[in-house]
């Protein structure tokens, strides 16, 4: 689908989003080493990682939507952002991890820009210290984002994932927040 100029609204994720959340998500899954998950999910099987980000608190989830132009149910999802645990012990527990993911046809819009804003907004009030994101290399368009949002270049992981019958660097940023 062409860029529209339905603006894009973003507000919190909600467990009806769960399906088209799952959809975009398996994409980047199947297609490319965005992510490192090797197996498509179904609905049910995200469902943990979807109430793992409540509307309030560190750990959020902002959806990008459009009205659906086919009439058919409303509103149609664009992308998502989260912000999610950097890691499992009690201390890093004013850090988050952020990523973004997209509809396919949703890029280059500015939507991942509108999510970000929306997710730091929504996570001002919150006792964080750090914001970090991982980006499998190459991706010029996720660090371009990164770098819009304050976020500098801290190191790379070199060959840390395999994928597609490769290795894949992951580069890091963060940001204070």
């Amino acid at each position: 689908m062409p860029a529209s100029s339905t603006e894009a609204q973003v507000r919190p994720g909600v467990e009806s989003d769960l399906d088209s959340l799952t959809e975009i998500y398996n994409h980047y899954v199947r297609e490319t080493a965005v992510t490192f998950d090797t197996s498509v999910f179904t609905p049910e099987e995200r469902r943990p990682w979807l109430l793992s980000h409540p509307e309030d608190g560190p750990h959020r989830l902002m959806v990008a939507t459009e009205t659906d132009l086919s009439g058919r149910d409303g509103e149609r999802v664009l992308g998502y952002a989260t912000s999610s645990p950097f890691r499992a012990k009690p201390a890093y527990g004013t850090s988050v991890e952020v990523s973004v993911y997209l509809r396919p046809d949703a890029g280059r819009r500015g939507v991942g820009t509108l999510l970000y804003k929306a997710l730091f907004e929504a996570l001002a009030g919150e006792d964080l210290h750090r914001a970090y994101a991982g980006i499998a290399q190459p991706n010029e368009a996720s660090v371009r984002l990164h770098e819009r949002f304050g976020f500098r270049y801290v190191g790379t992981y070199r060959e840390v994932g395999r994928k597609f019958g490769r290795y894949w660097d992951v580069s890091w940023y963060e940001k204070e927040l």
